[in-house]
């Protein structure tokens, strides 16, 4: 059976992942919201615990979706299309281990000194958060414009999407200061709409029934 008609067992699954799509971006807008109070510098132990929660879990369920997408788009290019996949999963895995450092440190906040902290984040500047995140979006983004199994308007988004999660890695890699206002601009609109807007696109797709992609125009 074709990857353009899934079986029943690949609909379940493409209806599980969904909805963890749909999750992860309205997860996102909260995880934004609540990055923008502890940028701010007022946020208790109770919003930053949250904003550690959001990004852990966002991560966690963005794998579901990558294997979704991947599934839908393999055909296209089998090669980018695993390749995609690849940085797409360690991308979720930095978020995961970035947000989880930040769990930890919220739980258990480090002493005086220093000392107390968790191990090394492994994610620095958010290369893979970020960085590596932007490289697996846009080529699943093209993958998506040329195969047709998406509308071919989702990935012209996941383009502008990977555009801004490549300056906001750029940005905290060079600029540093997560309060200068290029990083701010890209912030918002990465973290309030275009993610959010992303994964919850994907997640109605992919609770679709599957239809046979459309040739390229």
């Amino acid at each position: 059976m074709s990857d353009t008609q899934p079986s029943g067992v690949d609909r379940a699954f493409e209806r599980f992942a969904g909805i963890c799509a749909l999750i992860v971006g309205v997860g996102g807008v909260a995880y934004a919201i609540t990055f923008v109070v502890v940028l701010g510098g007022d946020a208790g132990e109770g919003i930053a615990t949250a904003n550690a929660v959001f990004l852990l879990l966002g991560g966690l369920l963005s794998t579901a979706v990558l294997v979704a997408v991947y599934r839908r788009v393999r055909d296209t290019d089998p090669s980018f299309a695993a390749w995609a996949l690849l940085l797409g999963m360690l991308g979720a895995a930095g978020a995961m281990i970035h947000g989880g450092f930040d769990l930890a440190v919220a739980v258990d906040p480090p002493r005086a000194g220093g000392t107390g902290l968790p191990a090394n984040p492994v994610d620095p500047r958010g290369l893979l958060t970020f960085g590596v995140t932007a490289v697996a979006t846009v080529t699943f983004a093209w993958l998506i414009v040329r195969g047709g199994t998406f509308p071919r308007r989702l990935g012209y988004l996941g383009y502008v999407s990977a555009a801004l999660l490549l300056v906001l890695y750029l940005g905290r890699l060079i600029i540093v200061n997560p309060k200068s206002p290029l990083l701010l601009v890209a912030a918002v609109l990465s973290g309030f709409v275009l993610n959010p807007v992303w994964y919850a696109w994907l997640g109605l797709e992919l609770r679709r029934e599957t239809l046979a992609p459309q040739p390229a125009s």
